[in-house]
Order: C-alpha cells, then structure tokens, then sequence
C-alpha cells in the first residue's frame, strides 16, 4: 500500500530530485541516461502515442519483460499472477469476453488466455514490438489453441471493436503512462464495448497532491479526478479499495456503465 509520504510527493518538483537523488545517488547516472533518451523521442514523436510506442520499442529491444515495468522474471510472474488472481476473484468468469487493453507481452494474458473459453481474450497495444513478444509468450506456453486476439492500435477510441461485446475490460499499468486526454478518449469509448453488467478495471499512479507527470513516462492523478470524468461520459466509477492490500503500488478503479 502506498504510503502518505508517497501520495503527496510531487516527483516532477526539483526539491523532491534533489532529494531522492541525495538518497539513491547510484541512479543518477540511469536517469540521465534515460532523460535524454526520452527527451530525444519526444523531439522526434511530439504526439504521446508515437512517443511512447518509441519508448517501448526502446525498451523492448533490451528485455520485453523490463519493457512492461518488471525488473526480473520472478517479478514478472507475480505481478501477472496478481492480476490474473484479482480479477477472478472479483468477476472474470471462463465464459467472460475480455479486452485487455495494453496487453503487453502477456505478462497477465497467458494467464487469462488459459483461464477464458477458446476466442474470449482480445489483446490490444500501441507497441509492435512488444506484440511480437506477446506471440512468442503465447508459442511458449503452448496457447495456440486458445484462438486469442492480439491487436495493434494507434488509439484508445476502440472504434473497430462491436457493440456491448466485453465482459470485462481491463487496462493494467496503462494511464499510469497516459496524458488525460488519452485516459478520456478511453473512457468516452469504453461503455459503448461494454457488455449488459461488465465492467472495466484500470490501474494509475495514485496522489493526493499536485497531479503531475515525470519524464512523459509516469503520470500521477488524484482519485477524483478519474472517477469525476468516468462520470463526465455517463460511467459509474469506484476506488478499489482492497487491490492496494496487494501491495503493487498502483491504485485500482473499477467502471460501469448505467
């Protein structure tokens, strides 16, 4: 669980680099390092998704699973094991249709895939490149049969998506990358997909303080202001209490439509 500290720290705010950089002074040098890559991508892709499918394709071509904001391969397996447990524990059926929206390399989807009826999961990211290590999870552990979807987009309209179609939506680590008007094109779409009683569930960086971003990689929101435009496009949204026990370090909000 996120501590107050936490929630009220502006990481963009030179006085909290400054500190931080007195206490961890061994990550000077791989911030700089990666500063000027970002801020050499964002002069090339000054939009945020051509930007940040630059950044993954950085950060793929060193390690796919790093790429999906997992340090080791143990990591990796418990956070995709964190999802997959929660979600099944709050909803997700076999029958369920599923959108994971910013699938990435599978980390969570193996898992869904295994668990959803034959066709049921539909995978979607800006990244190829981390689409092409999604199918090489999928051959590794031998998921072929399952028939999933794994999608390219270049925005989060869903516009080539049916009617009422998902069960459950689900968008992991995704605005905690997102600029609010990507969050808000996601939110004005996303009850046109969803299913009679579905629902979509959605990580962000959580803070009670300043809403700010660092790097145009991370971006901090206050609760209110998701769940205020969830409302603004006809949507019913609640704070998940009970993801923070799990100690992942994002916040949860589920949304419904009416």
């Amino acid at each position: 669980m996120a501590s107050k500290k936490n929630l009220v720290a502006n990481r963009a705010a030179l006085a909290h680099k400054v500190r931080y950089a007195l206490g961890h002074p061994q990550r000077i040098a791989p911030y700089v390092k990666r500063a000027a890559r970002d801020r050499w991508l964002a002069f090339k892709h000054p939009d945020h998704v051509g930007y940040y499918r630059a950044v993954m394709a950085s950060d793929t071509r060193r390690s796919p699973e790093a790429a999906v904001g997992s340090q080791s391969h143990e990591r990796w397996l418990a956070l995709g094991e964190m999802q997959f447990d929660y979600l099944r524990e709050h909803g997700l059926k076999p029958e369920s249709r599923m959108l994971d929206i910013g699938c990435g390399n599978l980390r969570a989807g193996r898992l869904f895939i295994d668990y959803l009826d034959t066709g049921n999961y539909y995978g979607i990211d800006i990244s190829p490149d981390i689409l092409v290590a999604a199918k090489k999870t999928l051959t590794g552990h031998g998921l072929q049969a399952k028939l999933p979807h794994l999608t390219i987009t270049q925005d989060l309209t869903l516009d080539f998506l049916p009617d009422a179609h998902f069960d459950v939506v689900h968008a992991h680590s995704v605005f905690s990358h997102s600029p609010i008007e990507v969050i808000e094109e996601c939110l004005a779409h996303v009850g046109r997909v969803l299913a009679p009683g579905g629902f979509f569930d959605f990580t962000f960086d959580r803070t009670t303080g300043t809403e700010h971003h660092v790097l145009r990689e991370d971006f901090y929101y206050r609760t209110e202001t998701l769940v205020a435009l969830a409302g603004k496009h006809g949507l019913a949204a609640r704070f998940m209490d009970d993801w923070e026990t799990r100690r992942h370090g994002q916040s949860k909000i589920r949304v419904t439509a009416p």
